[in-house]
């Protein structure tokens, strides 16, 4: 399906002085719900297992919770005039499901809807593009009681309740992304358990990815029937994995983290399958009994978009004995079936979550999808780095985010020239928010946020992005 207001991105590009970027791309910022929103208990919302595990002690640094995180469920008007003010062309946001659609069933809360119904009258009086996400990892608490995504029925709840948004908001939004970073969800939530719902069995992780898929693909044929000029996709986070060395082990080991981290979702999406090795070596975790006949063909249902989330390239070999622990998100429970394989630290610069920098892997990742899996626009949904900010004289000069930013537009534009449909950018994020388990500890935003008053400060980055934005495109280097 095409889209009249954003018009194919490639082969249009300006080869002047500046890197121009097509007519028509999308700029924009991305936040989450539980992250910005508060108001955790007003409006008919009930809890989440974000809600739940954020209040239990020592799942969340500092026992942060998202109970008033950035208060923009008070604060949206101002909060939308600030997005206008910077210029954004798109905002994407996700949908709370338990301020929508209490206990995940049942029909929905008008109070919740009500509130979606009000931001996004308000993105469009500033001439913002809605760009709306249907989950950001916010389930219901009463579904996670009745097994969580590990149980197939919470993927037919999923779709019943896009069919509620749609219902509601599907008249004024056009881009719909039904997941997001599923490989989080399923990974962290029920993996290695460093995230909400905080389980930690391989079996469960591996289940809990498969029917966010089979959600993922009962929404969007349940979107398609009742929007059907709607642009629908998924956002996937995804990694370039290059081996250590040239070693058969190192690169075996890049082969099993690039089937749990890309391909374990980019081929049931996009080619209806899984990939064989991924089942090999997942053997001693599952049978894959799970998977029913036709799960396949409804998880790889037609979409009209992907969103890439980038952040980082993964460098791993085989173990070494003796080897250091690994990070949180490395964690040997992350990534089951690949409990032998070591990431790599390569001593190049990293943000304040402890993720290497590298621009030229956004480019390859950008670069892969497009040539091994589809023609479909591309965007990249998400990317952004945390750092130390601080204000001295009322501003925040953020000059290493200013220039993560730099840098990954220009792989984004490179991949452009190199024939990729890249249609748009949204960096993460709008605003300091809360950062799941690290809580307020972590800034990520363009916008500092002073947590005790709710004070914002628009970053030098934000300036510098308003100014991309002004301009369409970089100055030459």
């Amino acid at each position: 399906m095409s889209n009249p207001d954003h018009p194919p991105a490639v082969g249009v590009l300006d080869q002047g002085p500046e890197l121009i970027f097509p007519p028509g791309f999308l700029w924009g910022a991305a936040t989450a719900a539980y992250q910005i929103e508060g108001a955790a208990t007003e409006g008919g919302r009930t809890p989440s297992i974000w809600d739940t595990f954020s209040h239990t002690e020592g799942r969340v640094v500092a026992g942060h919770t998202g109970d008033v995180a950035c208060d923009h469920y008070h604060r949206m008007p101002s909060d939308v005039r600030l997005m206008a003010e910077l210029g954004l062309k798109s905002y994407r946001f996700s949908v709370s499901w338990p301020r929508v659609q209490p206990g995940g069933s049942g029909p929905a809360n008008a109070e919740g809807l009500d509130f979606y119904r009000r931001l996004v009258d308000e993105l469009l009086g500033h001439g913002i593009e809605p760009w709306l996400t249907l989950y950001h990892w916010d389930l219901p608490q009463p579904l996670e009681d009745a097994g969580g995504w590990p149980a197939r029925d919470t993927a037919g709840r999923f779709a019943d309740y896009a069919e509620l948004v749609a219902d509601a908001l599907g008249d004024r939004v056009t881009y719909w992304t039904t997941l997001n970073e599923p490989w989080c969800s399923a990974f962290l939530g029920y993996g290695s358990g460093v995230h909400a719902p905080g389980r930690s069995d391989g079996a469960d992780a591996v289940r809990a990815g498969h029917h966010l898929m089979l959600g993922h693909g009962l929404a969007v044929q349940a979107l398609r029937a009742s929007r059907p000029q709607a642009q629908l996709g998924i956002t996937v986070n995804l990694y370039p994995v290059t081996p250590a060395s040239d070693a058969p082990a190192d690169v075996d080991a890049a082969r099993r983290i690039d089937a749990l981290a890309n391909r374990f979702f980019l081929d049931p999406v996009l080619r209806g399958s899984y990939p064989t090795d991924l089942a090999a070596d997942l053997r001693e975790v599952t049978d894959f009994g799970h998977v029913r006949d036709g799960d396949l063909a409804v998880i790889s249902t037609p979409l009209d978009l992907v969103g890439v989330n980038y952040y980082s390239r993964h460098v791993v070999a085989a173990p070494v004995e003796g080897a250091e622990p690994e990070p949180y998100w490395r964690a040997p429970s992350c990534w089951p079936g690949s409990e032998d394989v070591r990431f790599v630290t390569r001593g190049v610069p990293v943000t304040d979550m402890d993720w290497e920098i590298d621009a030229p892997g956004l480019t390859e990742t950008l670069r892969r999808v497009h040539e091994e899996y589809t023609d479909l626009p591309l965007y990249v949904t998400e990317n952004g780095s945390a750092f130390v900010d601080a204000v001295i004289d009322g501003q925040v000069d953020d000059v290493d985010r200013l220039a993560y930013f730099d840098a990954h537009l220009r792989a984004a534009h490179e991949a452009i020239s190199a024939g990729v449909p890249l249609r748009g950018y949204f960096a993460w994020s709008l605003m300091d928010n809360f950062e799941w388990a690290w809580g307020y500890t972590k800034r990520f935003g363009m916008v500092w946020v002073d947590y005790d008053s709710q004070a914002r400060i628009p970053k030098s980055s934000a300036r510098w992005y308003a100014e991309v934005i002004r301009r369409n495109g970089l100055a030459a280097q």
